[in-house]
């Protein structure tokens, strides 16, 4: 999956074509508000005026307060899932009934800071865990490799629940972690400067990405 957060916004539309022809399977929307992290990123029309330019899936990760006004907005925007903060919400369950409700699939991102336990009883109302490998709200971060432990105990309360939850991770994507991530227990891996700032372009850096899931190396 390719973030776009490091995309040129100029040509926005341009770009969520190009990583599509590049083979990518999802495109994420991160969407900042400046007040849960520091930057300001996209609305849901920016979304909705890209949705036509791709037909692979969009995901939205809210990392915004308060993100329940959000939900609908990014649903109708064309976002397969939306995921938001364990962090940002008052009221965790009912966040994500409603999003669910909206016909979407609903997501919940822990920060590296933020305990699995904090999500324990609500695995019934999501459909995906994103497990954050680098603190939320600036691209091009270093890989936290302590949290491939957190990526592990996820996959275990996943399968001792009995729930199908899919887990994602997000932060520092590159040849060199991906691997390490998938073994650690990942599903889905969000890849955003590793592709868009590849010196060959995006479809030999999705390539390289999945070269080293089979491989170990690029």
């Amino acid at each position: 999956m390719a973030s776009v957060l490091g995309a040129d916004y100029s040509i926005l539309g341009e770009e969520v074509a190009e990583l599509e022809r590049a083979g990518v399977d999802r495109i994420q929307w991160d969407i900042m508000d400046g007040r849960f992290v520091p930057n300001l990123t996209f609305g849901a029309d920016v979304v909705a005026a890209c949705r036509p330019r791709a037909t692979v899936p969009f995901e939205a990760h809210l990392m915004v307060e308060n993100p329940d006004p959000w939900l609908e907005p990014f649903a109708e925007a064309g976002c397969e899932a939306v995921l938001v903060h364990q962090e940002a919400c008052r009221h965790l369950h009912r966040t994500l009934t409603r999003t669910r409700s909206l016909g979407i699939r609903s997501g919940v991102a822990l920060n590296p800071a933020t305990p699995l336990e904090s999500v324990r009883h609500v695995l019934d109302q999501v459909d995906v865990l994103l497990v954050m490998t680098v603190n939320p709200g600036f691209g091009g971060q270093l890989y936290l490799q302590t949290m491939e432990a957190k990526i592990t105990e996820a996959r275990q309360l996943i399968a001792e629940s009995g729930l199908q939850v899919t887990i994602e991770v997000d932060g520092g994507i590159s040849p060199a972690t991906a691997r390490r991530a998938r073994e650690a227990g990942a599903e889905w891996l969000v890849a955003g400067s590793a592709i868009l700032a590849h010196p060959e372009g995006k479809k030999a850096a999705v390539t390289e990405l999945r070269r080293s899931l089979t491989t170990g190396s690029a």
